[in-house]
């Protein structure tokens, strides 16, 4: 059994490492990641038969990497948060571990694994599948006034002083209900992308794109935003690409 971990902090690593060599010592770990962008090279040229995938990593949302490649492994969530256990069900989920992770549990959700040949875990991860449905509008609460804000008229949305605003194409602003990080799965990845931990635009919203100092990308909006706006340089090519692929 080939194993991949994909997990941000190196003690939460050598925990399932040593987990696995403990209960499974058939299991060969071939690879750890920290972030999206090295797990999404990994898999796009190598294959595993089991992914341990924490959701929160060093450059983003572990759901990002089921957008940027295609997953064929059963993956078993390990995170601190409960909050994403349908989200997790919803691509190759098999198993949801809360940390700090009791070794029981972790024993029952790769015996889940086991209890699978290979054609019964594809056939597995084909019924889990289902279509992705992104959201189409936003409720919003205005006063005593409850609101639909259509998805096709937003133009971005910003996190502030821990509230997340949302800014529309004619230049209304208002609070929404919602977390940068919750909006990010709900919204149609082909539409919309995460500049910044706390920056989300449209793709219609981009006005202009400078290359700037240390192989950033300077981004303007329109409605325009109230600072400068960074592409990282890590994230270049990936937001070149999502742009040429539109």
């Amino acid at each position: 059994m080939r194993v991949i971990i994909i997990e941000d902090e190196e003690l939460a690593q050598e925990e399932l490492e040593r987990l696995l060599n403990k209960r499974f010592p058939a299991a060969e770990v071939v690879g750890k990641f920290a972030t999206v962008r090295e797990s999404v090279d990994w898999l796009a040229k190598n294959a595993a038969d089991l992914i341990f995938l924490d959701i929160h990593l060093a450059d983003g949302n572990g759901f990002e990497i089921f957008e940027q490649t295609d997953v064929h492994a059963p993956v078993i969530f390990t995170t601190a948060y409960d909050q994403y256990a349908i989200q997790a069900f919803k691509v190759n989920g098999i198993g949801y571990l809360l940390k700090p992770i009791v070794e029981s549990d972790f024993v029952a959700a790769v015996e889940k694994f086991n209890h699978f040949n290979h054609n019964n875990i594809s056939a597995l991860l084909e019924s889990l599948r289902s279509p992705k449905e992104y959201k189409s509008r936003l409720v919003i609460t205005k006063g005593d006034r409850i609101e639909f804000l259509q998805i096709d008229d937003i133009a971005y949305f910003y996190a502030e002083d821990r509230l997340t605003f949302v800014m529309t194409k004619d230049g209304k602003k208002c609070i929404v209900d919602y977390t940068i990080e919750s909006l990010i799965s709900q919204l149609e990845p082909k539409k919309f992308f995460r500049i910044t931990r706390g920056v989300i635009v449209s793709i219609n919203s981009i006005k202009s794109i400078h290359r700037h100092f240390n192989g950033r990308l300077h981004i303007a909006l329109s409605p325009d935003f109230h600072e400068m706006l960074f592409v990282s340089r890590a994230r270049v090519a990936e937001f070149l690409k999502w742009l040429d692929d539109n």
